[in-house]
């Protein structure tokens, strides 16, 4: 599912933001770390800003000079190797356009060496138009066997907000304050 906000160049924000993502950085992000595109992982600095912050139940912390972001897909990119890693399946994506200048984009996608599974994650990226273009700027990242954003933060689904106070998960909110009736 994809959402923009309420804004006539939301449109052209949501159809240019997808395919920079989908398309571009998914797309080149699959062959370089799969070994089918002879690049070095330096290539993420087109598409993960200088600082960026990382996010995960493993580690919480800023990456704030160039090489720790690449330091950080290096790292990745040899686990996945060792798996025999070939591609990421979209299980399923959610895009939200804030303002021509800022969005987030969710997804839980499986990562395969063939048809084997290697490891399914549900990824929020909060990313913003730079002045070479979109980056991420804070990625949060967690391990899990759903295979919807909703089952994984179901917070995002409006007739569950009340139902995820009380059950214990990912994603899980208490709401306070009043209600606007």
């Amino acid at each position: 599912m994809t959402q923009a906000a309420n804004d006539p160049g939301a449109g052209d924000t949501l159809g240019e933001l997808t395919h920079w993502f989908f398309d571009d950085y998914l797309s080149r992000y699959v062959s370089v770390v799969s070994g089918t595109r002879q690049e070095g992982p330096e290539f993420i600095l087109d598409y993960w800003a200088c600082p960026l912050h990382v996010s995960s139940p493993r580690m919480n912390r800023w990456l704030s000079q160039p090489r720790d972001v690449v330091g950080m897909l290096t790292g990745t990119q040899a686990r996945l190797r060792r798996a025999g890693y070939t591609h990421t399946v979209v299980a399923d994506s959610r895009v939200a356009v804030f303002h021509p200048g800022g969005a987030a984009i969710e997804v839980v996608w499986s990562r395969r060496a063939g048809q084997t599974e290697i490891e399914r994650l549900a990824v929020h990226f909060q990313v913003v138009r730079t002045g070479v273009g979109w980056r991420a700027i804070a990625i949060q990242e967690l391990d899990t066997a759903a295979r919807s954003l909703d089952e994984v933060w179901p917070i995002h689904r409006g007739q569950d907000r009340d139902r995820a106070a009380a059950a214990p998960h990912a994603g899980g909110i208490r709401a306070t304050g009043r209600s606007g009736s």
